[in-house]
């Protein structure tokens, strides 16, 4: 396994241990050059996602990625871990359903839009 599927895994785990719900990792691979692979995941409380979040940028740090952070820190309903190759959203299902990540970025994208 490469470095960046080993650092998904390791994500996903994470979120699964700590019982974050509706898990999902997008391959970003000739979708757009900010990341590889995007994972959305809700938790059931502003706690739940602010622990959710310190618990992956833990992990991230733990395996090497030293610059990363969480964006979002005053948000009560989202939180945004930048792990570099894996950018990770934690959303409360309501502001997640808002913003449908998913369907945005699973969506078949053009190349040459890509490109821009």
């Amino acid at each position: 396994m490469d470095k960046i599927s080993d650092l998904k895994t390791i994500i996903l785990k994470t979120l699964d241990n700590n019982k974050a719900l509706d898990i999902v990792s997008i391959d970003l691979t000739d979708k757009s050059s900010i990341a590889d692979h995007m994972i959305i995941a809700s938790g059931t409380s502003s706690r739940h996602i602010q622990a959710l979040s310190e618990q992956v940028l833990q992990k991230l740090k733990l395996n090497g990625l030293k610059h990363c952070k969480i964006e979002g820190s005053e948000s009560n309903d989202w939180k945004l871990i930048d792990g570099i190759d894996v950018i990770i959203h934690i959303f409360n299902p309501e502001k997640r359903k808002f913003y449908e990540l998913e369907k945005m970025w699973s969506e078949l994208i053009p190349k040459e839009k890509v490109l821009i």
